[in-house]
């Protein structure tokens, strides 16, 4: 989901050796990504444009400044979002990232830089201009950006699935990633129980957000049970709204943008959360999750890219209906984490962040939905 100035020394971020989330030296090594230059520049998130305009002058010293013309991005929950271009059409775009305030404790910046290097080697990521003190500048995608009705549409969602089959078969070069979501849920729970313990635990608030013992005994539940599921750990995104999602009608493909959340997780989190997006986020619509028809012909879509990509039979993977069925039973029960993640991290940016957005309203909506949807998904079996 999309958050004074320093000295202006330019220095290099290391490229990535390997996939940020493996544990020990990989066979073969070597990253073959660029260094990612790196402005000792902070930017004003209160006043995003003079900073924004800084580094451009540094990245882009031949156009003239008067010139340079910029458009804010509003729809973004955890940075704030500026392009600045020269060309009417935006074609010369930069994007100018800036994090948003306290975002640390809930991103690991150095790898989310890795894993949009890993994602760019592999053609899923646009170009990564630089890195600044809070902050990223990469290359802006032309196309739209999906809303709730888009990513109903077949035409566009079977684009949607096949690309996040071409994220997932990005292999780990030999090693055996562990998935983040489980060490992720913990560290948000800990910031809640920490962090908010006084503001969770007021009076007016018992209703609608459960207690911290109650959360510890949901997520120890989720714990046991998905990671029993079989689901396989590949490269994900983790944070598949529909605002990340840019469709180029031209080119008749989608790109994934922010790569905040991303690391190796279960495959299956991956889809259950994507589908939870279908709600949307400002206006959150639970009505709007897709049917069991649509998943299934959208995971169909997806298992048959992934096998192609995967297993070398361009064209030829025929998908059965067990490993149909199989998926959906696992994505659906891996929808609960998804809820449960995203209405801690809703209570943390409630908090922190300085965006004008309702998180505890957010938090308490996922809250309602991952206890509504406990019973309907637990009742899923895997076929047998």
């Amino acid at each position: 989901m999309g958050r004074g100035s320093g000295s202006a020394e330019l220095a290099m971020a290391a490229p990535p050796a390997r996939c940020p989330d493996c544990p020990g030296p990989e066979p073969g090594g070597g990253g073959g990504s660029p260094a990612v230059p790196h402005l000792g520049i902070a930017v004003d998130e209160g006043d995003v444009l003079p900073g924004a305009l800084r580094i451009v002058r540094r990245l882009r010293p031949a156009w003239d400044p008067a010139t340079v013309k910029t458009k804010l991005f509003t729809d973004g929950i955890t940075n704030k979002l500026v392009a600045c271009y020269t060309d009417e059409g935006m074609g010369d775009a930069l994007l100018v990232r800036v994090y948003g305030r306290k975002t640390e404790l809930l991103v690991d910046r150095e790898t989310e830089l890795r894993n949009f290097q890993v994602l760019r080697a592999h053609g899923c990521a646009p170009d990564l201009y630089c890195a600044f003190q809070n902050g990223l500048c990469y290359q802006f995608l032309p196309g739209i950006a999906l809303g709730p009705d888009h990513v109903r549409d077949p035409h566009i969602f079977r684009l949607v699935a096949r690309e996040m089959a071409r994220v997932h078969a990005i292999h780990a070069n030999g090693s055996l990633p562990r998935p983040i979501l489980w060490q992720k849920l913990h560290k948000y729970l800990s910031l809640v129980k920490t962090e908010l313990s006084p503001k969770v635990s007021n009076a007016s608030l018992p209703r609608d957000v459960p207690s911290p013992e109650a959360l510890e005994q949901e997520l120890a539940w989720m714990e046991e049970t998905l990671s029993q599921l079989g689901s396989p750990v590949v490269l994900c995104h983790n944070d598949l709204l529909c605002k990340n999602i840019i469709y180029d009608r031209t080119r008749e493909r989608v790109r994934f943008i922010d790569y905040e959340y991303t690391g190796y997780n279960y495959q299956a989190f991956d889809i259950g959360n994507h589908f939870n997006e279908f709600a949307g986020v400002k206006e959150v619509d639970y009505g709007l999750y897709p049917s069991r028809e649509t998943q299934l012909q959208w995971l169909h879509s997806y298992l048959q890219a992934y096998k192609e990509l995967t297993q070398g039979h361009p064209g030829d993977s025929q998908v059965s209906q067990e490993e149909l069925e199989t998926l959906y039973v696992q994505v659906n029960k891996f929808s609960l984490a998804s809820h449960f993640l995203w209405a801690c991290w809703g209570l943390i940016q409630d908090k922190y962040s300085t965006i004008d957005f309702n998180f505890l309203r957010y938090a308490k909506l996922r809250f309602k939905q991952y206890f509504k949807m406990k019973p309907v998904v637990t009742a899923l079996q895997l076929p047998k």
